[in-house]
């Protein structure tokens, strides 16, 4: 413990002394032995940490026992008045955010969290949630964020394209379903008062209250009124890349929803800058009886290149016709599809995560044709990756940089 506190202290002082604001966490709080914890938070704050962070490292704890340890250190710890006491949950046990306001109940003044409940294993308190929690509950959780919650729904969607995990339907707060009411008896209580069945409206965290679908004949203007509606505000520039593309997706669905044009725009923010590759040409046989093949043109640094491959599979294939045009070795992470919306014409989301030398990027499109969908987000993470391996290689250019090690 000697060494233990010897440590503590100065690292703690070290950081002081750079900054004015020090936070120090002791790992797995939750789990360590009452005294010893309080002799070490202790220890901390006399070093000079201005917050203590209590880690549920391994999603472990429960509501009462998180407000016990913090009202246990307000209590016991000297000073602890005059610091700030942070909980980090993990959601383990499905418990993240009601541990989090139980601590917050009990004294803690700051909530660890992420956009989408996103983290390790089962992932981290969801900021959504408890936001939203101390928002419809403010009867008994008298608390204030400062955060506009009307900006949640956009930034949950922007992280999902960003990180390439999808939100499940069933999502509290910024899940598809959240606000979907399919029972009878429900739909009926809503259309009389929705405060029967909606604890919060759809329009606290960004949602519009309809969902009237876009056509082949809609215009710029409404396309620009209604991702105003859904929360993007675009340049004129940036409005036109997404009108011609919406164009071209009306040609293909009866009609477009709002999911649809989320799934558009989302698909035009990740298109990097400078595209080292681009699909020029893409056309597959699969089914039953294979090999099933892709032939492909692919344009590289503006020179059009073409293949054909064979794989276990139409995506497999067309896969295989990029590694084999542009060689690389990065290895293939995440793979995931997902429905935008409902019915064969559906648009399909994709996102692809590759790793290669400790790099991770992550890409993503979208399409009514799930193959031309996935080939465009596997493009699309290698462009990244020639980007993240520029800034790892300064001075050498783009070709020599992807096909470096090669």
């Amino acid at each position: 413990m000697d060494q233990m506190a010897e440590r503590i202290h100065e690292t703690v002082t070290h950081a002081r002394n750079l900054c004015d604001n020090v936070q120090w966490s002791p790992m797995d709080a939750t789990r360590t032995e009452h005294d010893y914890l309080c002799r070490v938070v202790e220890i901390a704050i006399k070093a000079g940490a201005t917050t203590i962070n209590i880690p549920d490292t391994v999603g472990y704890t429960y509501p009462m026992e998180s407000a016990k340890i913090i009202r246990m250190l307000l209590e016991r710890v000297p000073g602890a008045d005059s610091i700030i006491f942070a909980t980090h949950c993990h959601n383990d046990l499905g418990m993240a955010t009601a541990n989090s306001l139980a601590a917050v109940e009990a004294g803690a003044r700051q909530i660890e969290c992420t956009i989408n409940g996103l983290g390790e294993r089962a992932g981290n308190t969801a900021l959504e949630e408890v936001v939203m929690a101390m928002k419809v509950r403010n009867d008994i959780l008298p608390f204030q964020t400062g955060i506009d919650t009307t900006k949640i729904m956009g930034l949950s969607r922007r992280v999902a394209t960003v990180s390439g995990f999808a939100v499940q339907f069933n999502k509290a707060i910024v899940g598809k379903n959240a606000f979907a009411h399919e029972s009878g008896i429900h739909q009926d209580g809503m259309l009389k008062n929705r405060e029967t069945f909606e604890v919060m409206r759809p329009e606290d965290v960004g949602l519009t209250g309809t969902s009237l679908p876009l056509g082949k004949h809609s215009g710029r203007a409404a396309l620009r009124a209604k991702l105003k509606d859904l929360g993007f505000d675009l340049a004129d520039n940036q409005l036109n890349d997404v009108f011609v593309r919406f164009k071209a997706l009306a040609d293909r669905k009866k009609e477009v929803y709002d999911d649809d044009l989320v799934a558009l725009v989302s698909d035009e923010q990740t298109n990097d800058a400078h595209e080292f590759l681009q699909l020029k040409k893409l056309r597959v046989i699969c089914g039953t009886e294979g090999p099933q093949e892709a032939e492909m043109v692919l344009a590289i640094d503006g020179k059009d290149h073409h293949i054909d491959a064979t794989g276990d599979g139409p995506v497999d294939a067309a896969f295989m016709c990029v590694k084999m045009l542009f060689p690389h070795k990065a290895r293939l992470q995440v793979y995931q599809v997902h429905a935008v919306t409902e019915g064969t014409d559906a648009q399909a989301t994709v996102s692809v995560r590759l790793e290669e030398d400790g790099r991770i990027v992550t890409g993503s499109s979208a399409d009514t044709d799930t193959i031309v969908a996935s080939t465009k987000a596997y493009i699309n993470a290698l462009n990244r990756l020639i980007i993240r391996r520029q800034k790892t290689a300064p001075g050498e250019d783009v070709k020599t940089v992807s096909y470096h090690g090669e």
